[in-house]
């Protein structure tokens, strides 16, 4: 996006990339569709972003959700709004538009490098990198990274930056794991993990109860996995649990296994006698409760909880899961942490290092998924890009 700004400004823009080929991360985020943005009213959005909001309020003002889907339109992709407020491309495919993107950057006299990976810089500020022939500098006016963060290290963000910046004076927050999974405490029994791991938990609702007492609920879905879960409803709740792990060594979560249920509902049911059926064949005839839900009660809850009505009720509607690790950051779909918003000055550029600017999730930001990643890394590359051309102008 930095580029594209850039380009149609007539700056001569120089893309150097470490891949054999452009929009890798691009495309993996469209592997199950496309998600662009979010359409959400733009207040709620914004407030998607946790600890980097205010900072990246009048960006995503200057580039909203419906800034995005006009991008795409005029690149020739149509965008819908799906049943859960995402914006995706019509054909849920990436590849065309990145295709559309990169003809166009062409189209604009923008120059790719691929294969190049930066490795610092030279003496006289050159920036240096490894490509295909060895080493190769490239003295430029004005730098925009946007070398990611720290996940998916097979595609180019490992986070190697973080000491090569340092050495200029541009400080960065620990990169984390953020929208990943979850270990659950004493991790599942064989059994559990042999029947269920890997299936999905739906329909689903989640409650975490925040530091100052109150609670946040959100229905959706998730995956049941070897150690733990994983999945979007997670991820909306990813930066709480985290934190909460980081400051008391676990964060409890409370599943809803019946979020459509009142808990009257539920309780009526679970009161009801069985007769000689079992448990199992009780609750999934007057409840539907069964396969992987009975399952986890089963795991978590003790007989005499499963034998009292009113604590199996209870259970159904607010199941706790101990969380007390987050997988490892190369799982994770983004990081936390990244470049200081104190280390830059309005136009991302770094204080220590004038004429270098910062763009995307190399910046100290974290957002769910749902649309939220791509958006700000859009709005920040062009950020990025309108700063320069107010750099450029002034040297």
């Amino acid at each position: 996006m930095a580029a594209d700004v850039l380009s149609r400004h007539g700056v001569q823009v120089d893309l150097f990339d470490a891949m054999p080929s452009v929009g890798r991360k691009f495309l993996l985020a469209g592997r199950g569709g496309l998600n662009l943005t979010h359409s959400e009213p733009l207040p709620q959005f914004v407030g998607r972003y946790s600890d980097g909001q205010n900072e990246l309020r009048p960006l995503i003002e200057s580039f909203t959700p419906d800034h995005v889907r006009q991008w795409a339109k005029d690149l020739g992709i149509d965008t819908f709004v799906g049943t859960s407020g995402r914006v995706f491309p019509t054909d849920m495919k990436a590849a065309p538009l990145l295709r559309a993107w990169l003809h166009s950057l062409r189209q604009q006299g923008v120059r790719f490098h691929m294969r190049h990976r930066w490795t610092g810089w030279t003496d006289d500020g050159a920036l240096q990198f490894t490509g295909p022939q060895g080493p190769v500098t490239h003295k430029a006016q004005a730098v925009v990274m946007a070398l990611g963060g720290g996940s998916w290290s097979r595609l180019g963000s490992d986070g190697s930056w973080v000491p090569m910046l340092q050495t200029k004076g541009v400080e960065s927050s620990p990169l984390k794991a953020s929208n990943c999974g979850f270990e659950v405490e004493g991790g599942w029994t064989d059994h559990l993990k042999t029947k269920f791991a890997g299936q999905p938990i739906k329909p689903v609702a989640i409650a975490f109860k925040r530091p100052d007492g109150e609670t946040d609920r959100q229905q959706g879905e998730f995956v049941l996995t070897e150690t733990g879960v994983e999945g979007s409803l997670v991820y909306a709740f990813s930066n709480r649990i985290r934190k909460a792990i980081e400051s008391e060594g676990h964060a409890t979560i409370e599943l809803d296994l019946l979020p459509s249920h009142t808990a009257d509902k539920v309780l009526a049911e679970t009161s009801r006698p069985k007769g000689p059926r079992s448990l199992s064949t009780h609750l999934k005839s007057c409840l539907g409760l069964h396969g992987i839900k009975m399952g986890l009660l089963y795991e978590q809850l003790p007989a005499e909880t499963l034998a009292n009505p009113k604590e199996l009720a209870q259970a159904i509607k607010a199941l706790p899961l101990r969380l007390v690790k987050a997988r490892p950051m190369d799982e994770a779909i983004s990081t936390a942490g990244g470049v200081r918003w104190d280390s830059l000055d309005p136009h991302l550029m770094a204080k220590a290092y004038p004429g270098l600017f910062v763009a995307g999730e190399m910046l100290d930001w974290d957002a769910p998924t749902g649309g939220y990643l791509l958006t700000a890394c859009l709005a920040t590359g062009q950020h990025a890009a309108l700063g320069v051309l107010d750099w450029l102008k002034a040297s």
